[in-house]
This record gives structure tokens, sequence and C-alpha cells, in this order.
């Protein structure tokens, strides 16, 4: 018999490259050193990221089958080849002064990379973690979530030092030699493996595993009514918070009088939510389950998003803002958990990929709506008003999926009878 790997060296494989892509997030130190370079606007150089992050979602979606018939370590191997190549390459792009190289560069084959390195670990980690799907997944998307602060001194230290052709080779050759470690320890554990202790207790009949609502293929997935509700929560979550992400700078200054130093330290604490929700939210979501921590979200964001544009009060106004960016995060970390529960985990990691085209399509709906708001009324404020609404539809929806897992329970006790 071969030896079982160690599921928490997985669980740090899986955060190595999740730490890795996650560094996307700091794409905002590039953007004044690019556009002194060479006199672009900051919405040609913004454009690189917007890029990168469609082109997460489309790969996630399109190369989700090649993670189930790959393997997570073959998958893994080619997402540090597509983001290794992708960063480096935006070095020559830099040297050569192409705008159009660097969208090719960072944003379609970084993007490429960012797709397949997002899903190729959670979806081995599900399997690794039976007992506890919500903290294992929390773990490798807690990495992506805390990736910028971690990424973010080094890129302005490197730029500085060594100018910013010179940072992106040296990031290329750094984030491939982690992502290609990482990846070599993956893989998935034998069909029907238990760890030891939760076996052990399995068999005895004192811990009773609870079973996935179906075994379904990813295609067989998109057929059904639950996918589709999981994939407007997400959306939701997603849009409504990544447009505060992306304005939370200007907000804290116009509806509290924030400096902007002040302002952009708050960002940077903030971030730190965004993380720490991650692992937080999925590790409840395995005690209390994950449709009751997808209605807690949208409940605290209905009265979160009501009251943010009506208070005056500097600290209850930041409290406020913390606790949307760790929904933001736990969003993120638990869907793939919710996946396995209702879809299984045969094709768990092609699921996912499906689903995260919520994220591409938010990445664009949610800031471009903001902005629009903050040019036709004057001010960020008035689109929180809207986004409590949207939540009251993300709501609904997490009602309806509760109907749909009771049916299916229902039909699952019927079966077993």
């Amino acid at each position: 018999m071969r030896k079982t790997k160690n599921r928490w060296l997985i669980a740090l494989s899986a955060v190595g490259i999740h730490i890795s892509i996650g560094s996307v997030y700091a794409w905002s130190n590039f953007t004044n050193p690019l556009i002194e370079k060479f006199g672009w606007s900051a919405s040609q150089v913004q454009m690189t990221f917007s890029i990168a992050i469609l082109f997460l979602g489309l790969s996630a979606a399109f190369l989700g089958h090649f993670v189930e018939k790959h393997g997570p370590r073959k998958a893994g191997l080619l997402a540090a080849i597509f983001f290794g190549i992708g960063i480096a390459g935006s070095g020559i792009a830099v040297n050569i002064g192409s705008l159009t190289m660097l969208y090719i560069f960072y944003g379609v084959l970084g993007g490429i990379g960012l797709g397949v390195g997002y899903i190729a670990p959670v979806s081995t980690l599900i399997k690794w973690f039976p007992d506890r799907r919500g903290l294992a997944t929390g773990l490798a998307i807690m990495g992506f979530g805390f990736a910028a602060a971690i990424s973010s001194p080094i890129m302005d230290a490197l730029i500085k030092s060594v100018g910013v052709a010179n940072t992106f080779f040296i990031l290329g050759i750094a984030y491939f030699a982690v992502m290609t470690l990482s990846s070599l320890y993956l893989e998935k554990p034998e069909e029907g493996w238990l760890p030891a202790g939760f076996k052990e207790n399995v068999e005895s009949g004192k811990v009773k595993v609870k079973k996935d609502l179906s075994q379904l293929t990813a295609n067989e997935a998109v057929k059904t009514r639950r996918f589709y509700y999981l994939w407007i929560m997400l959306f939701i979550n997603v849009t409504c918070g990544i447009a505060i992400l992306s304005a939370a700078k200007p907000l804290a200054e116009e509806s509290i009088g924030l400096t902007t130093a002040e302002a952009a330290a708050l960002v940077g604490v903030l971030g730190l939510f965004n993380g720490f929700g991650r692992i937080g939210w999925a590790s409840v979501s395995d005690y209390i389950g994950r449709p009751n921590t997808y209605t807690t979200f949208f409940v605290l964001q209905i009265a979160l998003f009501f009251f943010l544009p009506q208070t005056s009060s500097s600290i209850l106004f930041q409290v406020m803002l913390a606790i949307v960016y760790t929904c933001y995060g736990g969003g993120f970390a638990s869907i793939p958990a919710f996946i396995g529960d209702l879809f299984g985990t045969k094709q768990v990691g092609a699921i996912h990929g499906y689903i995260l085209t919520a994220w591409a399509a938010a990445g664009l709906a949610g800031p471009l709506f903001a902005a629009w708001i903050k040019d036709t009324t004057g001010s960020y404020a008035n689109s929180l008003t809207f986004f409590s609404g949207l939540f009251v539809v993300a709501l609904i929806v997490s009602i309806l999926v509760r109907f749909d897992m009771k049916r299916l329970e229902a039909k699952q006790e019927k079966s077993v009878a």
C-alpha cells in the first residue's frame, strides 16, 4: 500500500498557489509607475486588471474539466506555467512599451493561470477534508485574500529599486517556483478515503457522515435550479462587495471626512478582514451549515448597506465596512463547500469553475455601476441603497435553495427506505 500524503501539507500547498495568484489584487502598485513611464491613462492601465479577472472566470469555467480529468498536480503545473509566463512576459511588454502586449501577457495568460490555479487546489481539499470542508477551502482561499497584503510591500520595494520591468521578471520567476513546488505535492485521496480519527468515529457510529445531496457531473449540475441559485447568490454578494472594495477610499473620504492618508490606511486594514472573513465564515459554515451561513450574509448586508450612507460616526462606519469585507471574503470561501454539499465531489472542480463565471460578471458589473452612480448623482453612497435592495433578492434566493434541498433530502430518504 502506498503512503497516504499529509492532508495539512496538501492544504499548505494550496495556500502556496493561492498566495501567488492572489497577488493580482496588488495590481494597483503598478498603476502610477506605468502611467508616469508611458503616459497611459488610468483606465488603460486598469483595463489590464479587468482582463485578468475576466479570464480568471472564463478559464475556470472552460478548464474545470481539465482539472477533473488530469488531476490537481497537472492542473497546478499548468497554472504555474501560464501565470509565470504571464507575469514575466509583462516585463517584456514594459521593455518594448506595448500596452497590447501587457494586456496579452498579464491579462490573458496571467488570467488563465489565475483561473486554473484558483480551482485546482480547492476541489482537491474538499476531498481531503470530508469532516471539515469549510475550514479546508477557507484556508486556501484565505491565502488569496491575504496575498495583496503580503505582495504589495514587496512589489513597491522592487519597483523602487530595480524598476517596473525587472519587478515583473523577478515576480514571474518567484511565482512560477512557488506554484510548481506547491503543485508537485497536490494529489487526490484514494476513493472513499477518510481521515484516521474521523474514520474510527464513523465506523463506531459516534459520528454520522452527512451525505451529499447528489453526485452529479458538471454538465448535469448546470441543468438544475440549485446551480443557478448558487450562481445568483455569489453574483450578488461579489457585485456589491467588489463595488465597495473599488470605492472604499473615496467613500470613506466623502461619508465620514477621512483624509486621503487615513482612508488609504483604512483600506489596508479592511483587506485583513477580507482574509479573516474567508477562514472565519468558512469554518463557521461547518457548524451552522452553508444555507444558514449565506442567509446570515444577506440579512447582515441588507442592514449594513442601508445604514452605511446614513451614519456619521467614524468608528461605526469603519466597523460596518469591516463586517461587509468579512462577508465578501466569506462568500468566496464557503461556495466550494456548498457546491460539494449540493452536487457531490464527482466533478466539484468543474462545477466550481462554472460557478466562478459569476465572479467574472460581478467584477465588471459592481465597480462600473458604483462609478456610474457616482458620475450621475455625485456620490458613491447612493449606490449602497440599491445594493441593499439587491441583497433582499439574494435573501429570497437563499430561502428558495432550502426548499430545493428539502425536496432532495426527502427523495434521498425515500430511495433508502
